[in-house]
């Protein structure tokens, strides 16, 4: 799931996406109100947290422009504990709110407890066919994917090869692995064949193919798609 921490402080948002990389959530950052929005426009974001008090535009404004559009659950967060605040932040549309410092098990406890909440009551749609990692996305259903809301055209081997890194994201295979899952058959020689395959899928979803994003050479060992 994709958890979207918003804070002026990067210390403080470099720690919190450290503790839920942990916990296999995939996090996008933002450092103001303005960011966090655009953020949400463009990705497909499952929970927030939001720092109050930040430059440009304050949590408390960008909360009630994302409940204009969006019922994500939103964990509020500030170095203020008075209740005033507590109660601004909630009748605005905050699901929670926690007070720096803050313990990361405490944060990790409430968001797990805002996801189990929002998924149970039908706000979130879960699919289990829809593989993502940053901007990298395959719809095993439809077999589409899209590298940052373009879509890309892969040949089935391709697909096939691509889905099966990207189900395993940051785990590494070394190419008899990749052509005995792919083509269910056993490897002889398969160096030659995975390799241009693997080119060929670094040239349509990669920006720059010389520095790859999401598909990572392993020297001496194999692939891996990364965790973005």
């Amino acid at each position: 799931m994709n958890i979207l921490v918003c804070d002026d402080d990067i210390a403080i948002v470099d720690a919190i996406e450290i503790y839920l990389e942990n916990e296999g959530y995939l996090i996008f950052k933002a450092f103001n109100g303005i960011e966090a929005i655009e953020v949400i426009r463009d990705h497909e974001i499952h929970l927030i947290i939001m720092d109050i008090m930040m430059p440009k535009m304050d949590g408390i404004r960008a909360t009630m422009k994302i409940r204009e559009e969006n019922n994500i659950p939103l964990i509020m967060l500030s170095a203020k504990s008075e209740d005033s605040d507590k109660i601004i932040g909630l009748n605005l549309g905050a699901d929670d709110y926690i007070t720096k410092p803050f313990n990361p098990l405490e944060l990790i406890a409430r968001i797990k407890s805002q996801l189990r909440r929002y998924t149970t009551f039908g706000g979130l749609e879960t699919r289990s066919n829809v593989y993502q990692t940053g901007g990298l996305t395959i719809d095993d259903e439809s077999k589409t994917i899209t590298v940052d809301g373009e879509e890309v055209h892969l040949t089935p081997v391709q697909y096939k090869m691509l889905k099966f890194l990207i189900a395993n994201v940051g785990k590494v295979f070394s190419i008899e692995e990749i052509y005995e899952k792919v083509w269910n058959e056993t490897a002889h020689s398969p160096e030659n064949t995975v390799s241009v395959h693997i080119r060929k899928i670094r040239e349509k979803i990669e920006i720059n193919p010389k520095e790859p994003k999401y598909l990572k050479v392993v020297w001496g060992v194999g692939y891996k798609v990364e965790k973005i």
